[in-house]
């Protein structure tokens, strides 16, 4: 049984401030991806969907004139790590379990390793979704963030999600039964 839904992560209004000033089509996009990579990495698809939903929520508007001004965000962003602790705070508020709330934190924290110095992180496989998830739905100078979606297809396409975790994990609770039989 899931604590919190992306209908109840969307619905609140630290998430309508934060992730829609990042992109929502793009957040909603990856959380897709990150169910789809889930399956292929064993990783909870649950969490997956969580983290890369909210894995922009820590964005800072990184504008010059009036538009996204990509050359200072690359120069000077952290959101992963301001994100890492507004998605584990809404997260926490909306009732998910702490261990879980962590998880997705963290997930958001190493989506990316543009803050990091050089070097080379060895993530852990809810982690490597959501980059991956990032990445793959990634345009050329930020473009991503760009995208618009309206409100009410946006519910209906997380209920969608919510939908298709919830039967996949009750395929999966059903098989750990009949195994354990």
């Amino acid at each position: 049984m899931r604590d919190v839904t992306l209908v109840q992560i969307f619905d609140h209004p630290i998430t309508q401030k934060y992730v829609k000033r990042s992109g929502m089509a793009h957040a909603i996009a990856c959380a897709y991806h990150a169910f789809k990579l889930s399956k292929q990495y064993g990783v909870n698809p649950d969490l997956a969907a969580k983290a890369a939903l909210l894995h922009d929520i820590g964005h800072y508007t990184w504008y010059r004139n009036g538009k996204w001004d990509y050359s200072l965000y690359k120069e000077n962003d952290i959101h992963a790590i301001k994100g890492a602790e507004r998605a584990h705070k809404l997260l926490i508020r909306l009732g998910e379990h702490p261990k879980a709330a962590k998880e997705i934190a963290l997930a958001v924290l190493l989506h990316t390793d543009s803050y990091l110095p050089q070097g080379e992180l060895h993530l852990k496989p809810l982690q490597k979704v959501v980059h991956l998830a990032d990445e793959a739905d990634e345009e050329p100078s930020g473009g991503h963030h760009y995208r618009k979606i309206d409100d009410q297809k946006a519910r209906s396409s997380l209920a969608m999600l919510d939908e298709l975790i919830n039967e996949y994990l009750n395929k999966e609770d059903l098989k750990e039964l009949n195994s354990s039989s």
